[in-house]
């Protein structure tokens, strides 16, 4: 099956807003073996968006649009499709209900314009919206398949995953699974090279390597019949590449690394304490976005000043003087000092260049070290020469910081 999605509006077309919901719907569609060859993008007017389908009819099976569901005169995707294919509007009795209950629970007064989010091409399968008062449909007609979506991706996301995918999934005999597997700590042409005869001679599961900002994914899809296991056929090959490419593989799917280092946290019963510089409490920030990091999270302490490092930490004076701010000595002294003020097992610290200013010869821009360390004793700092402007160096730190926090304690390093 192939597809077309149609994004409405023209805030889209003025750079307004990102066309999010066509990345997504993207997304899921690849899940579910269906091919997008196409996305448009068109304005609030009648007349092109009738250009648009037609187009769109002569070379895809399913088109998908989002947004124009609204309430206001320039919301017309509905009665744009309706018209395109001679069919009259009929009023949805249920949804008239449900946009009532909407405005009621929140002790509003229904518009009359809200009511022309109730009406749909007739033959449409309407599909609730239980974030917002537009629903959705699906139409089919001439042996295509037209499914309306609202634009805000509060009420696109939960609608697609509630009622179109489990539409889609009964239009089709096949099921795809797909696997992602999340390196860190390695870069794209290495990570390559390791699996280059697994690239070369793929068939099924396919095997997808995609750079990102500061990550690397390997998307493993697998194409079965509907009642095979998928996962049989992609377990063989993901065993292969983490053989191949080891700790840098460190998670799955939705796994982030500051919730594996959570996770890890919390299997092992320790805890840990962060001393920042030029991160700003960033990788506190990471760690505690994780449900249950409060059983292992106790403190964050973003020491800028030398005068904070000193008050804070008992970093020492003839440190910073001797050494300055951003080096290995007044690393392993935050280290040390977080631990002893925090009481926790684990303690980790970042101090470095963020730029764009304040960089030397010595000591240029980017120039971080991170160190890591225990109450047992246990104490490393690595330097590293990162590049990019100041937001890029300062996620990268915490990238690598979180991440040595897992490799030691993967390593039993630490704890």
């Amino acid at each position: 099956m192939d597809a077309e999605i149609i994004g409405v509006g023209s805030e889209l077309l003025l750079g307004q807003i990102s066309n999010t919901d066509a990345q997504y719907i993207s997304q899921k569609l690849s899940q579910l073996g269906i091919n997008v060859f196409y996305h448009t993008v068109v304005g609030d007017n009648n007349k092109r968006l009738k250009e648009v389908l037609k187009i769109a009819v002569s070379r895809a099976d399913l088109i998908i649009t989002t947004g124009g569901l609204g309430p206001t005169m320039d919301d017309l995707t509905k009665e744009t499709v309706a018209e395109f294919f001679g069919i009259p509007m009929e009023l949805h009795q249920p949804s008239v209900e449900q946009i009532e209950e909407y405005f009621t629970k929140r002790g509003r007064r229904v518009s009359q314009n809200n009511y022309k989010q109730a009406y749909f091409p007739k033959g449409s399968i309407v599909l609730p919206n239980n974030h917002g008062t537009a629903p959705g449909a699906i139409l089919e007609h001439d042996n295509k398949i037209f499914i309306i979506l609202p634009g805000p991706p509060r009420e696109l996301q939960p609608m697609f995953e509630e009622h179109v995918i489990p539409y889609l999934e009964g239009k089709s005999s096949e099921k795809i699974i797909s696997r992602v597997l999340k390196i860190y700590g390695i870069g794209e042409s290495d990570m390559e090279e390791k699996i280059k005869d697994l690239l070369i001679n793929q068939s099924n599961p396919t095997i997808a390597p995609l750079a990102g900002a500061s990550e690397l994914t390997i998307r493993l899809t697998a194409k079965t019949s509907r009642n095979e296991d998928p996962y049989k056929l992609i377990q063989p090959v993901e065993e292969k590449i983490r053989e191949r490419l080891g700790d840098v593989v460190y998670g799955i799917d939705d796994d982030t690394l500051e919730s594996v280092v959570v996770n890890l946290l919390i299997e092992s019963g320790k805890t840990i304490a962060t001393a920042e510089s030029c991160t700003g409490g960033l990788i506190a920030e990471r760690i505690t976005s994780i449900p249950g990091a409060s059983q292992v999270f106790l403190q964050g302490v973003v020491a800028y000043s030398n005068q904070s490092k000193i008050e804070r930490l008992k970093v020492s004076k003839e440190t910073l003087a001797q050494f300055g701010a951003v080096s290995q000595q007044t690393a392993e002294e935050m280290v040390k000092g977080i631990i002893e003020t925090s009481g926790a097992d684990i303690g980790v610290a970042v101090t470095g260049i963020a730029g764009p200013g304040g960089g030397t010869k010595d000591k240029p821009v980017g120039l971080v070290y991170i160190g890591i360390g225990d109450k047992n004793g246990f104490l490393a700092v690595n330097r590293y020469n990162l590049l990019g402007d100041r937001k890029r160096v300062q996620q990268s730190s915490a990238s690598l910081a979180l991440d040595s926090i897992r490799r030691a304690l993967l390593n039993g390093d630490i704890g």
